[in-house]
Protein backbone atom coordinates (compact mmCIF):
# COMPACT_ATOMS: atom_id res chain seq x y z
CA UNK A 1 0.00 0.00 0.00
CA UNK A 2 2.97 2.59 0.80
CA UNK A 3 5.40 1.50 -1.75
CA UNK A 4 4.28 3.09 -4.35
CA UNK A 5 5.17 6.92 -2.46
CA UNK A 6 8.58 5.80 -2.11
CA UNK A 7 7.98 5.45 -6.11
CA UNK A 8 6.84 8.48 -6.51
CA UNK A 9 9.07 10.97 -4.32
CA UNK A 10 12.01 8.91 -4.52
CA UNK A 11 12.12 8.25 -1.05
CA UNK A 12 10.73 7.14 1.64
CA UNK A 13 8.08 10.17 3.18
CA UNK A 14 9.21 9.46 6.66
CA UNK A 15 12.90 7.87 7.08
CA UNK A 16 11.91 6.95 10.70
CA UNK A 17 10.11 3.47 9.44
CA UNK A 18 10.01 1.58 6.28
CA UNK A 19 7.11 0.68 4.39
CA UNK A 20 7.20 -2.63 5.79
CA UNK A 21 6.61 -0.87 9.22
CA UNK A 22 3.82 1.40 7.67
CA UNK A 23 2.34 -1.67 6.08
CA UNK A 24 2.39 -3.67 9.55
CA UNK A 25 0.84 -0.79 11.45
CA UNK A 26 -1.84 -0.19 9.20
CA UNK A 27 -3.03 -3.90 9.52
CA UNK A 28 -2.99 -3.47 13.14
CA UNK A 29 -4.81 -0.12 13.30
CA UNK A 30 -6.99 -1.32 10.68
CA UNK A 31 -8.09 -4.26 13.09
CA UNK A 32 -8.11 -1.99 15.99
CA UNK A 33 -10.89 0.10 14.31
CA UNK A 34 -12.55 -3.06 13.09
CA UNK A 35 -13.42 -4.08 16.88
CA UNK A 36 -15.35 -1.10 17.20
CA UNK A 37 -16.86 -0.04 13.41
CA UNK A 38 -17.64 -3.06 12.02
CA UNK A 39 -15.98 -4.17 8.99
CA UNK A 40 -14.07 -1.62 6.82
CA UNK A 41 -15.49 -0.91 3.46
CA UNK A 42 -13.36 -2.01 0.43
CA UNK A 43 -13.21 1.43 -1.01
CA UNK A 44 -10.57 3.93 -0.09
CA UNK A 45 -10.85 7.57 -0.89
CA UNK A 46 -7.15 8.24 -1.62
CA UNK A 47 -5.75 11.35 -2.11
CA UNK A 48 -3.69 12.80 -5.34
CA UNK A 49 -1.06 14.04 -3.01
CA UNK A 50 -0.10 11.82 0.09
CA UNK A 51 -1.14 13.68 3.81
CA UNK A 52 2.87 13.04 4.55
CA UNK A 53 3.68 15.27 1.90
CA UNK A 54 0.99 18.55 1.86
CA UNK A 55 -1.88 16.36 0.47
CA UNK A 56 -5.53 15.59 1.86
CA UNK A 57 -6.03 12.91 3.99
CA UNK A 58 -6.50 9.39 2.81
CA UNK A 59 -10.71 8.74 3.36
CA UNK A 60 -11.46 5.29 5.53
CA UNK A 61 -15.38 4.06 5.02
CA UNK A 62 -17.36 1.69 7.83
CA UNK A 63 -20.73 1.46 6.83
CA UNK A 64 -21.41 -0.75 9.83
CA UNK A 65 -20.56 1.33 12.63
CA UNK A 66 -24.56 3.07 12.90
CA UNK A 67 -27.05 4.21 10.49
CA UNK A 68 -25.05 5.89 7.61
CA UNK A 69 -21.21 5.86 7.22
CA UNK A 70 -18.45 6.79 9.57
CA UNK A 71 -15.33 8.41 8.26
CA UNK A 72 -11.82 8.03 9.11
CA UNK A 73 -7.99 9.13 9.43
CA UNK A 74 -5.53 6.17 9.31
CA UNK A 75 -2.78 8.63 9.02
CA UNK A 76 -2.28 10.44 12.28
CA UNK A 77 -1.27 7.86 14.65
CA UNK A 78 2.44 6.59 13.56
CA UNK A 79 4.18 3.19 13.87
CA UNK A 80 5.90 4.04 17.28
CA UNK A 81 2.49 5.63 18.89
CA UNK A 82 3.26 9.21 18.00
CA UNK A 83 1.15 11.35 15.80
CA UNK A 84 -1.11 14.15 17.06
CA UNK A 85 -0.36 15.98 20.53
CA UNK A 86 -1.33 13.79 23.14
CA UNK A 87 -4.75 15.13 24.36
CA UNK A 88 -6.71 13.53 27.31
CA UNK A 89 -7.26 10.23 25.55
CA UNK A 90 -3.70 9.82 23.99
CA UNK A 91 -2.83 10.25 20.55
CA UNK A 92 -5.63 9.93 18.22
CA UNK A 93 -7.17 9.18 14.68
CA UNK A 94 -10.35 11.42 13.25
CA UNK A 95 -13.64 10.33 13.05
CA UNK A 96 -16.75 11.39 11.72
CA UNK A 97 -20.42 10.43 10.38
CA UNK A 98 -23.04 11.14 7.79
CA UNK A 99 -26.54 9.87 7.19
CA UNK A 100 -25.87 9.43 4.22
CA UNK A 101 -24.76 5.78 3.35
CA UNK A 102 -21.94 4.63 0.96
CA UNK A 103 -23.74 1.51 -0.05
CA UNK A 104 -26.83 3.59 -1.28
CA UNK A 105 -26.30 3.91 -4.95
CA UNK A 106 -29.53 6.48 -4.95
CA UNK A 107 -27.42 9.34 -2.98
CA UNK A 108 -23.91 9.23 -4.48
CA UNK A 109 -23.98 13.08 -4.99
CA UNK A 110 -25.45 13.90 -1.50
CA UNK A 111 -22.83 11.14 -0.41
CA UNK A 112 -20.28 12.43 -2.14
CA UNK A 113 -20.35 16.03 -1.23
CA UNK A 114 -20.48 15.57 2.71
CA UNK A 115 -17.81 13.39 2.08
CA UNK A 116 -15.62 15.47 0.20
CA UNK A 117 -16.63 18.32 2.91
CA UNK A 118 -15.37 15.78 5.98
CA UNK A 119 -12.14 14.99 4.30
CA UNK A 120 -11.43 19.02 3.82
CA UNK A 121 -12.00 18.64 7.31
CA UNK A 122 -10.12 16.03 8.40
CA UNK A 123 -6.94 17.11 6.49
CA UNK A 124 -7.33 21.19 8.22
CA UNK A 125 -7.85 19.42 11.85
CA UNK A 126 -5.31 16.36 11.32
CA UNK A 127 -2.35 19.11 10.67
CA UNK A 128 -3.24 21.46 13.01
CA UNK A 129 -3.19 18.32 16.13
CA UNK A 130 0.28 18.04 15.59
CA UNK A 131 0.96 21.74 16.60
CA UNK A 132 -1.91 21.98 19.29
CA UNK A 133 -3.79 19.90 22.05
CA UNK A 134 -7.44 19.16 20.94
CA UNK A 135 -9.52 17.74 23.70
CA UNK A 136 -13.04 16.67 23.75
CA UNK A 137 -15.60 19.07 24.60
CA UNK A 138 -13.52 22.23 23.35
CA UNK A 139 -14.94 24.18 19.75
CA UNK A 140 -12.84 25.35 16.87
CA UNK A 141 -13.30 26.65 12.81
CA UNK A 142 -11.39 25.45 9.70
CA UNK A 143 -11.33 27.52 7.32
CA UNK A 144 -14.00 26.04 4.04
CA UNK A 145 -13.00 27.66 0.90
CA UNK A 146 -11.54 30.42 -0.73
CA UNK A 147 -14.14 33.06 0.14
CA UNK A 148 -12.77 32.93 3.68
CA UNK A 149 -16.20 30.73 5.16
CA UNK A 150 -15.38 29.02 7.77
CA UNK A 151 -16.60 25.48 8.95
CA UNK A 152 -17.95 24.98 13.21
CA UNK A 153 -16.45 22.06 15.20
CA UNK A 154 -17.59 20.60 17.96
CA UNK A 155 -15.21 18.04 19.56
CA UNK A 156 -15.48 15.05 21.47
CA UNK A 157 -14.56 11.26 21.98
CA UNK A 158 -16.11 8.36 20.35
CA UNK A 159 -16.39 4.96 22.13
CA UNK A 160 -18.40 2.02 22.30
CA UNK A 161 -18.32 0.82 25.72
CA UNK A 162 -15.92 -1.98 27.26
CA UNK A 163 -14.12 -2.03 23.62
CA UNK A 164 -10.71 -0.03 23.72
CA UNK A 165 -8.83 1.38 20.25
CA UNK A 166 -5.96 -0.78 20.48
CA UNK A 167 -3.30 -0.63 18.21
CA UNK A 168 -0.78 -3.71 18.57
CA UNK A 169 -2.12 -4.03 22.29
CA UNK A 170 -1.52 -0.25 22.72
CA UNK A 171 -4.26 1.92 23.91
CA UNK A 172 -5.20 5.42 21.77
CA UNK A 173 -8.13 7.40 21.24
CA UNK A 174 -11.02 8.34 18.37
CA UNK A 175 -11.47 12.33 18.14
CA UNK A 176 -15.10 12.79 17.11
CA UNK A 177 -15.38 15.98 14.83
CA UNK A 178 -19.43 16.94 14.63
CA UNK A 179 -19.93 19.93 12.07
CA UNK A 180 -22.31 22.03 14.12
CA UNK A 181 -24.10 25.59 12.49
CA UNK A 182 -22.35 28.39 13.59
CA UNK A 183 -25.19 29.40 16.35
CA UNK A 184 -24.90 26.09 18.02
CA UNK A 185 -20.94 26.68 18.41
CA UNK A 186 -21.64 30.28 19.93
CA UNK A 187 -23.78 28.84 22.44
CA UNK A 188 -21.39 26.19 23.29
CA UNK A 189 -18.25 28.42 23.74
CA UNK A 190 -20.90 30.61 26.20
CA UNK A 191 -22.39 27.79 28.37
CA UNK A 192 -20.39 24.99 27.72
CA UNK A 193 -20.47 22.24 24.82
CA UNK A 194 -21.75 19.37 27.26
CA UNK A 195 -25.59 21.32 26.86
CA UNK A 196 -25.24 21.50 22.75
CA UNK A 197 -24.13 18.05 22.86
CA UNK A 198 -26.43 16.46 24.75
CA UNK A 199 -29.48 18.74 22.90
CA UNK A 200 -27.88 17.14 20.05
CA UNK A 201 -28.16 13.74 21.38
CA UNK A 202 -31.88 14.51 22.86
CA UNK A 203 -32.95 15.40 19.03
CA UNK A 204 -31.49 12.39 17.61
CA UNK A 205 -28.36 14.93 15.44
CA UNK A 206 -25.33 13.24 17.60
CA UNK A 207 -22.74 12.00 16.16
CA UNK A 208 -23.61 13.18 12.79
CA UNK A 209 -22.35 16.31 10.65
CA UNK A 210 -24.70 16.53 7.92
CA UNK A 211 -26.34 20.16 8.40
CA UNK A 212 -29.77 19.66 6.74
CA UNK A 213 -31.34 19.96 9.95
CA UNK A 214 -32.90 22.49 12.48
CA UNK A 215 -30.41 24.37 14.74
CA UNK A 216 -30.94 23.05 18.34
CA UNK A 217 -30.05 26.56 19.65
Amino acid sequence: MFAWLKKLFGKNTNPRFSSVQYEQHYELKKQGLEKILGQMHHLVGHAIIPFQVGGAVDMYYFPDAIDGTAFVTMELIEPDGSGPQPSTIGTYELIAFSRRKIIAECDQAAFQQIERRICSIFTSVGRYSYHAMLQPYETMEVPADEHHQRRCLMIDQYQVPGVDFTIGGHKHGLLLLIEVFQGEMEYAMANGSRLVLDKLREKGYYPYSDLDREPVF
